[in-house]
């Protein structure tokens, strides 16, 4: 654990040498996190040298089938790698970090993180057996780490997982500070922010502020971690049954309220999940969960105790398809199956896209027997995101010359810029960025820079699919519209049909039901296709090309429907 930060260390973090007038600008760039949610990854140059923080992915919606992860392109990475000096962490949920395996398979450099951010991407280059050819280095909140133009130091802040910091890149123009998600909660579960080195380096002069935007819909200030942690107490002694208690893997905070509201109401524990097993031993070696010993039970053997000594805390608090919860509410978990009696309580809100899969879970759940509590019953989930008041004051802090919203879908982005110039920023210091734009930052100006490459990268069983967006187009189509196909042989020589076109379809129409409309299209298609031949010489692509034209206009004109029509030519 860190030594408390002293105003002497606070002030080893000073500028680099002030720059001739004709010296280049400070660039900040987003490859991730800009009116969206997830995916976050930004960056700051100048000069040779390239500071990136936090590298995350996204989960996809339920249209983009076959896809897994979604992370940030990072061609202008790959490009400019002599630049990188290091990716720094601000904390450890999987939309920051969720993306390193595959950037480190690009990229190699350093990485910073916290104790629990380091302790947690280590468990995941292990997974990705990447952990010998990574270089991870713990930081500690008073330390500086410089480059050659370039230095970075911290703060720390409050979030829903312990060490999560935010970033001050010094420029020779000025500080540019980056606030990693964050809220101020004055009796926090863990040691609070530091409000003070906050104070100190707004004191000092902020060039550029990028701040989380998630809850500046919001007002007030975020609820405090203690009032869930009394909540969640409450709820266990009334439960008569056994408890599942569904969270974000990650939210260690209330890992720990759980375990000791466990410890208070005389139940087992029983962790069923993955994700969720390895937290617990990287935050119980760190000290930050702390379970008495004998209070874990294998699920296999919670039968063995009475339904109200045992509470199973699993994953799954995002209808995650394979998730631990899921799989129970389904029944198609190996151990646990729902009692009658059952309390499950879901400790989260749903993330962006996400409310249809947790809808479902309860539904399922409910239909087992159990009684479900949610975030919108019960007072049992906070957000670790700053609502307005809490924008105000990190804002209002730092007194930031320009400020640029991040980590947010455009409406929220917005919203931020709002409280900006509430509290005394120009309305023209206020940057709204997409992500590949660039701000170039000067000392005296600023000004929107050229575009750099940006974009999605699809993960599919754990494999880089750049091309996969046309592949989510065609599969879209097929679920709207169907498929035809369309069976050919030809006589390369004498340009004659053999036999067919043949249609069958799927996905399209019923063919029992569709007969003549399909022996319509054939014969259309024949008419057309025997044309062709009497015409002109025989090419594949042309006879291929009219057959998806042919077929196209005449299935628009009868069904106004457009399926994706896959010609099949035999050649002999």
């Amino acid at each position: 654990m860190s030594k408390p930060l002293l105003t002497d260390q606070i002030q080893t973090a000073k500028p680099a040498k002030k720059p001739r007038p004709s010296a280049p600008p400070v660039r900040i760039f987003a490859l991730g996190g800009l009116g969206e949610i997830g995916k976050n990854m930004y960056g700051v140059e100048f000069k040779n040298e390239i500071i990136l923080i936090d590298a995350g992915l996204k989960f996809p919606d339920a249209e983009m089938s076959g896809v897994d992860y979604i992370i940030p392109n990072i061609r202008y990475l790959i490009d400019n790698k002599h630049k990188v000096k290091g990716l720094f962490l601000t904390h450890g949920h999987e939309d920051h970090i969720g993306a390193i395996p595959y950037v480190l398979r690009q990229i190699q450099m350093p990485i910073y993180g916290g104790a629990l951010t380091i302790g947690l991407v280590r468990a995941k280059l292990e997974e990705h057996r990447l952990l010998d050819q990574s270089d991870l280095r713990v930081f500690h909140e008073d330390e500086t780490i410089s480059f050659r133009h370039l230095s970075v130091h911290f703060f720390r802040t409050t979030h829903s997982i312990p060490d999560a910091f935010g970033v001050v890149v010094e420029t020779p123009y000025g500080p540019i500070v980056h606030t990693g998600d964050f809220k101020f909660d004055f009796t926090p579960e863990d040691r609070p922010a530091d409000l003070h080195k906050i104070l100190h380096i707004g004191k000092r002069g902020v060039l550029a502020l990028m701040a989380d935007s998630t809850n500046s819909e919001r007002d007030g200030f975020t609820p405090s971690e203690r009032t869930v942690g009394n909540s969640i107490l409450r709820l266990f002694q009334e439960c008569p049954g056994r408890i599942l208690f569904a969270t974000f893997a990650s939210n260690v905070h209330r890992l720990q309220q759980v375990v000791e509201a466990a410890i208070r109401t005389g139940r087992k524990i029983a962790i069923v999940g993955r994700s969720m097993e390895k937290v617990f031993v990287i935050g119980q070696e760190l000290g930050y969960i702390r379970v008495p010993d004998g209070m874990f039970i294998d699920a296999k053997a919670a039968n063995r105790y009475r339904d109200d000594q045992v509470l199973i805390i699993c994953t799954g608090s995002q209808g995650e398809p394979n998730a631990a919860l899921t799989r129970i509410a389904s029944g198609a978990h190996r151990s646990i199956q729902i009692h009658p009696e059952d309390t499950v309580i879901f400790s989260s809100s749903p993330i962006p896209g996400n409310t249809q899969n947790v809808n479902r879970s309860i539904d399922l759940l409910m239909r087992a027997g159990a009684e479900v509590k949610y975030g919108s019953i019960l007072d049992i989930h906070t957000s670790g995101h700053g609502c307005r008041e809490d924008l105000k004051l990190m804002i209002s802090s730092l007194r930031p010359k320009y400020f640029v919203p991040i980590h947010g879908e455009y409406r929220m982005m917005l919203n931020h810029r709002h409280l900006a110039v509430q509290v005394g920023v120009p309305d023209s210091n206020v940057y709204l960025m997409n992500i590949g734009n660039t701000l170039s930052l000067f000392r005296n100006y600023a000004r929107k820079g050229r575009n750099i490459p940006s974009g999605d990268v699809y993960i599919n069983n754990g494999e880089l699919r750049t091309h996969e967006k046309e592949l989510l187009e065609e599969r879209v189509q097929l679920a709207h519209d169907g498929v035809v196909i369309v069976a050919i042989t030809i006589n390369r020589e004498t340009r004659k049909l053999m036999s067919g076109p043949e249609l069958i379809t799927r996905g399209f129409v019923y063919m029992q039901d569709s007969k003549p409309l399909l022996r319509r299209a054939e014969a259309m298609l024949r008419k057309q296709l025997n044309k062709a031949g009497e015409q002109r010489e025989y090419n594949r692509a042309a006879w291929e090309q009219m057959t998806n034209n042919t077929l196209n206009r005449y299935f628009k004109r009868e069904l106004g429907r457009s399926p994706y029509i896959m010609p099949s030519i035999m050649e002999i």
